[in-house]
């Protein structure tokens, strides 16, 4: 990517409200744009760290065995009124057609998928499966801010899986379990998050929240000095004690939650009238756990835990790019020349070895502009074509972690970047 030709500019203001760091780096790097309170435009930047948000969602998801599908938004009230959440659910939004039918925006999607399966799941051989989408959700939030943290429209995975066997249906939630924490350690906030116990509501004792920690989170968790866990700030008052270790001594932390999974046991398939054929033609209720990841919203984390004064640092995986090579203009004409052309060299090259690269080639730009945009965009690695490294047959190279930087032979760099 020739950074010449990318239509969004990086600013140097943060612009409207924003707060939270991380919201205000985003912004001002053009990852996103804020059309209204929790709505936002995803960038060309931005699309491109979601994008490897979900391969990295999809990969897990894949090896779980679940199927992908995409349900509709736009979904009928009568499915709400069958859950009783066309009245119960406060941060549904719904709308009314040209012809008087009422619809709810999807907010979530147990009132879809459960008849879904039905439709395809009569005996006790079609179980186990799941099913998962990505997809955008709409939620009526009272009071969305800090960003992408908690917004009124955003991109949601969501997994639901349908047994028959109550030891399978808790095997598989383990399973769920593991893959989310895989998924946070390939993000980058793996030493961060902190799976906590939230309450159950019917069918178990517990549910399960994935929470990390930020000072601009609106959560509250307590957290087992002992052994880690974590219990949210509703059901702390029954818990003085960790229900794991037994250890007394908690802190106290604000939080984002960036993953949530819930046993439902029959409590939407039963209201679908949704059961199985047994072996001998009896009737067996069909048990279903759901499980979600925001992914605007992990985005939004990662820019609020993993950034400096600078700008944002984001982790190898999901970055937009991995290298930011920038072009250093020299006053002299013929060397400024070679300059440029043994950055297109580097830029050709580097993408013919599979490394993603952006290339700040602005002649208009001075030196510190391009460095301070490197630093607020975050890739990571920088590498810097300039007289000086020419001079040396080298240029240099500096991970966005890191405070030094380095001169490197021009025929080491792609190794460098890959190892």
């Amino acid at each position: 990517m020739l950074q010449s030709k990318l239509f969004t500019k990086t600013q140097k203001e943060v612009p409207g409200r924003e707060t939270s760091a991380g919201a205000q780096y985003l912004l001002r790097g053009g990852f996103i744009d804020k059309l209204s309170a929790g709505i936002y435009t995803i960038l060309p930047l931005g699309l491109r760290v979601l994008r490897n948000i979900e391969n990295i969602i999809v990969a897990e998801m894949d090896a779980l065995g679940a199927q992908r599908v995409l349900m509709p938004a736009l979904t009928p009230k009568a499915n709400w009124e069958t859950t009783g959440r066309w009245q119960g659910f406060d941060v549904l939004y719904k709308v009314k057609s040209q012809q008087e039918s009422e619809y709810a925006l999807g907010a979530t999607h147990e009132e879809v998928v459960t008849p879904l399966a039905q439709r395809f799941a009569f005996s006790y051989k079609d179980f186990p499966f799941s099913i998962y989408q990505i997809q955008e959700k709409f939620r009526d939030e009272l009071r969305a801010k800090s960003g992408l943290l908690r917004g009124r429209e955003f991109l949601m995975k969501d997994l639901y899986s349908f047994h028959i066997d109550p030891k399978d249906c808790d095997e598989f939630y383990e399973k769920v379990r593991e893959s989310y924490f895989s998924i946070y350690k390939a993000v980058g906030i793996s030493q961060s998050t902190y799976v906590t116990l939230a309450s159950g509501g019917t069918f178990s004792k517990f549910s399960h929240e994935f929470q990390t920690v930020t000072e601009v989170g609106e959560d509250t968790i307590y957290l087992c000095d002992n052994c880690g866990l974590a219990i949210n700030r509703e059901i702390k008052n029954d818990y003085p004690k960790c229900p794991d270790c037994g250890g007394q001594n908690f802190d106290e932390k604000r939080s984002v939650e960036v993953g949530n999974i819930f046993k439902l046991g029959t409590k939407y398939s039963g209201e679908f009238g949704f059961t199985a054929s047994g072996a001998t033609g009896e009737k067996l209720p069909v048990l279903m756990n759901c499980y979600g990841i925001g992914l605007t919203r992990m985005m939004g984390t990662i820019a609020e835990i993993r950034h400096d004064d600078k700008g944002i640092v984001w982790p190898d995986a999901v970055a937009p790019f991995r290298v930011h090579l920038l072009a250093l203009a020299a006053k002299d004409t013929e060397v400024n020349e070679k300059i440029v052309q043994v950055s297109r060299n580097i830029y050709s090259d580097l993408q013919k070895r599979g490394i993603e690269v952006i290339y700040d080639d602005r002649q208009a730009m001075s030196d510190g502009e391009k460095f301070n945009d490197a630093d607020l965009l975050g890739m990571p690695f920088r590498v810097v074509v300039s007289q000086r490294t020419l001079a040396q047959n080298c240029v240099e190279i500096k991970r966005r972690d890191s405070k030094d930087a380095t001169l490197v032979k021009m025929g080491e760099l792609a190794n460098i970047i890959i190892n």
